[in-house]
């Protein structure tokens, strides 16, 4: 499979932008590198990337060939997967792109769970948001991707989809804590607020509701970061808002559903590429994660 290692060639000089980086990651010289570039150029008959002063761009011919070399490697990997999968041993990789809630406890418990019984297979976990998600796996950075609200898309292929209801989040001894049950939105806005910024899909679900009803919020305190929230809760008295799969079990924490008349549950997506045959790893455990997922919603 010499063959792929020139084409592999592209799709680093196409990502690092390149020569010089290109060739740092994959251990040549830059000549050497060019020259894989140039034989290509040459057997394909026309130039395929545009030579620029601050780096290599793909032209119109380069994007095609790039997305051909990612469903080649993405095929083959599918292929070691079904092979080493008839000696009967699951081998393989996972990339898996996913928002900030699922990092807690969902993700490394069923990353813990398939690598018990399959400890030869190894996981790449990307942290990203919906939109980014998306894109990782049109650019096939990812196999999988975990999202809330994801955008509309196409080149989407649920694998499962389901709803988590929106939570206040607050230290227990905050005046709103105590209880378990619903908590109406106006309440929650009586307080300071520690809210997720605007990168985050929380934070537009919340605006969306409150735009509707004529009502504006403040931050307190805003961060992209969900762990930071969750620590700046726990030392002083603001609600935060997050989806149940995020908020860990620690007694000093106390979460409460939004009421569902002033906001709506968030649908939360696990995801491929449509069209693309996932390698068997990847393929098992985006079973395995389906299962745990319905398991929490009740679904």
């Amino acid at each position: 499979m010499k063959h792929l290692r020139s084409l592999n060639a592209v799709a680093e000089v196409a990502r690092c932008g390149s020569i010089r980086r290109a060739a740092e990651h994959l251990a040549l010289t830059p000549s050497a590198l060019t020259r894989q570039i140039q034989d290509i150029e040459t057997e394909l008959g026309t130039p395929i990337f545009e030579r620029l002063a601050q780096g290599m761009r793909l032209n119109a011919a380069g994007e095609l060939l790039v997305r051909h070399i990612r469903d080649r490697a993405a095929d083959l990997d599918r292929v070691r997967s079904q092979i080493a999968d008839l000696s009967g041993v699951r081998r393989g990789h996972v990339a898996l792109a996913c928002a900030q809630a699922f990092v807690t406890q969902v993700i490394p418990e069923a990353v813990e769970a398939y690598r018990a019984l399959f400890p030869q297979v190894a996981f790449s976990v990307q942290v990203r948001d919906h939109a980014q998600a998306v894109a990782a796996l049109t650019t096939f950075e990812a196999d999988l991707a975990l999202v809330i609200e994801p955008p509309p898309a196409a080149e989407l292929h649920p694998l499962h989809d389901g709803r988590q209801p929106l939570c206040a989040l607050m230290r227990a001894s905050h005046p709103l804590a105590g209880s378990d049950g619903p908590v109406r939105l106006r309440d929650c806005l009586a307080h300071p607020l520690a809210l997720p910024d605007p990168s985050l899909a929380i934070r537009h679900h919340i605006e969306r509701a409150l735009a509707r009803r004529g009502v504006e919020m403040r931050a307190a305190v805003e961060s992209g970061s969900l762990e930071f929230l969750r620590n700046a809760v726990l030392r002083e008295d603001v609600v935060s808002f997050q989806v149940p799969s995020g908020i860990p079990d620690d007694p000093r924490l106390c979460r409460r559903p939004i009421d569902p008349r002033d906001l709506d549950p968030m649908r939360v997506v696990l995801a491929q590429l449509r069209g693309r045959l996932l390698p068997v790893a990847a393929a098992k455990f985006a079973d395995g994660l389906a299962a745990r997922l319905n398991d929490r919603e009740g679904t």
